[in-house]
């Protein structure tokens, strides 16, 4: 019994000199060179709970006019649509938009729902899914020439039908 509570001893004492490694560990990776300001705004934020960061995020993006988007989605909703929108991809103005539509799914809907979460990224299976079911729909609105170009080309060689607006 006394064997055991000196290895249980041993063990705390184990414990305890490894704790302070780790630590010293951890305070490298925090230890880059910040502002003193830096470092007194990171305390604070780290203070706050997860409501309160999520209204101090709203906020910053707010005063400062930004979002957190991701940037696949700003891309094709960049421009409003222009007189030369309706010609041909090939005959478009530098600054022209399509849109791109999706009006059958075809035979193999299961490459078409791969093919339309390729070409947005944010699309959730289902509503890949719902796409190709609910026909004609909007894959990519005011997208530029070369995106629905290259969006058309990815739906075709998947089997649906398509059309550019």
């Amino acid at each position: 019994m006394a064997d055991d509570i000196k290895k249980v001893e041993e063990v705390k004492e184990e414990a305890k000199v490894e704790e302070p490694k780790a630590e010293v560990k951890e305070e490298k990776k925090q230890s880059k060179k910040v502002s003193g300001n830096v470092e007194k705004l990171v305390d604070e934020i780290a203070k706050l709970s997860v409501l309160e960061l999520s209204e101090l995020v709203s906020a910053l993006q707010e005063k400062l006019g930004v979002t957190a988007a991701a940037p696949i989605m700003a891309a094709p909703a960049a421009g409003a649509p222009t007189a030369g929108a309706d010609a041909p991809a090939g005959e478009t103005a530098g600054g022209a938009t399509q849109t791109v539509t999706i009006t059958g799914a075809g035979a193999n809907k299961i490459s078409v729902i791969k093919a339309l979460r390729e070409i947005n990224q944010n699309l959730t299976l289902v509503d890949a899914k719902n796409m190709t079911e609910q026909v004609p729909s909007e894959v990519l609105k005011d997208a530029k020439a070369e995106d629905a170009k290259s969006a058309v080309e990815k739906l075709k060689a998947a089997g649906a039908t398509v059309e550019v607006k």
